[in-house]
């Protein structure tokens, strides 16, 4: 469990279409074995330390006649961002993912002073 020291805690949000692979062949739907797509994400304001990120699938368009394989992470979470990390393998055909972010943690208070 994360404790916040303050109440100034932010959350942001975001979509992001991962990748669109159907119309162009591309290897999330031709290819086979293990694949990766990787997209980053900025947050609208820098956090004090790196916020607690959750991610999920909020769309995805596969094949139907492979299995449906899919790991959905988050990595490299910083203070002013991370990346959304779609892996897949095996026979799978994936042409979209769309994947939802949320981020919560404490911000700077501009009213606060560091005499320190």
């Amino acid at each position: 469990m994360k404790r916040f020291r303050n109440n100034l805690i932010a959350v942001d949000q975001g979509s992001s279409v991962m990748f669109s692979d159907f119309a162009n062949n591309g290897p999330m739907w031709a290819g086979d074995g293990p694949r990766e797509a990787v997209t980053m994400v900025e947050f609208a304001e820098p956090y004090l330390h790196p916020p607690m990120v959750h991610v999920s699938i909020s769309m995805w368009d596969t094949g139907g006649d492979t299995n449906q394989r899919a790991d959905l992470r988050v990595e490299k979470i910083t203070e002013t961002g991370c990346a959304l990390v779609f892996r897949t393998w095996g026979d799978s055909r994936v042409a979209r993912i769309r994947a939802d972010w949320m981020a919560i943690g404490e911000i700077a208070d501009d009213d606060a002073w560091d005499v320190g």
